[in-house]
């Protein structure tokens, strides 16, 4: 089918509404037919591409690993002993985020002897061995002071107290246990 060239006729304009000859009208993108002196071309916002959505998973993921309990090292001279004839030590460690009843072992300084590692135990002071503090199975702690006889529940972030099987104190009162002392799980693994 041919159409005619209407080059005598005209043709309104969907925009204005006004009679332009037909040869200079076009169609725009939204199927308006307009004269050139009227054409908008298509806003470029308007052809948005679709972008796929976000990956949502790793490529060979694993699921977290829980971390072996380590210890952790503790103020110059962490411990002091409660009174004369007495076993109960309190330990003075900020923040030490230790649980109440659990069991904790003490260590010294991180030693290496034929080839082997291990640790060497606490300083001894007042009377307690530092042997006695180290010992393998370690203490069951409490957190807070040891103050008059019973616990003292106002020190239980900054303090914790045990007592030790075989030694008491001489003197009481008395702070040691020296430098580097850790506290942990009784026994560590890699």
């Amino acid at each position: 089918m041919a159409f005619s060239r209407g080059k005598h006729s005209k043709a309104i304009s969907d925009r204005s509404g006004m009679a332009f000859p037909y040869s200079e009208m076009v169609k725009e993108w939204n199927g308006m037919l307009v004269h050139i002196s009227e054409y908008e071309s298509k806003q470029p916002q308007l052809d948005v591409e679709g972008k796929g959505s976000d990956p949502q998973a790793l490529q060979d993921a694993r699921t977290d690993r829980t971390e072996n309990a380590v210890a952790t090292l503790m103020p110059h001279d962490p411990f002091t002993t409660y009174a004369a004839s007495s076993g109960v030590i309190n330990v003075n460690y900020p923040g030490h985020g230790l649980t109440n009843g659990n069991t904790y072992r003490f260590r010294g300084a991180p030693t290496v002897s034929n080839g082997s590692g291990g640790y060497a135990d606490p300083a001894t002071f007042d009377g307690i061995a530092g042997s006695n503090i180290a010992k393998a199975a370690g203490y069951a702690i409490t957190t807070g002071k040891y103050v008059g006889g019973s616990r003292d529940t106002d020190f239980t972030s900054d303090w914790f107290y045990f007592t030790v099987d075989t030694s008491t104190a001489t003197t009481g009162g008395i702070t040691g246990g020296g430098f580097p002392v850790s506290v942990g799980p009784a026994t560590l693994s890699a």
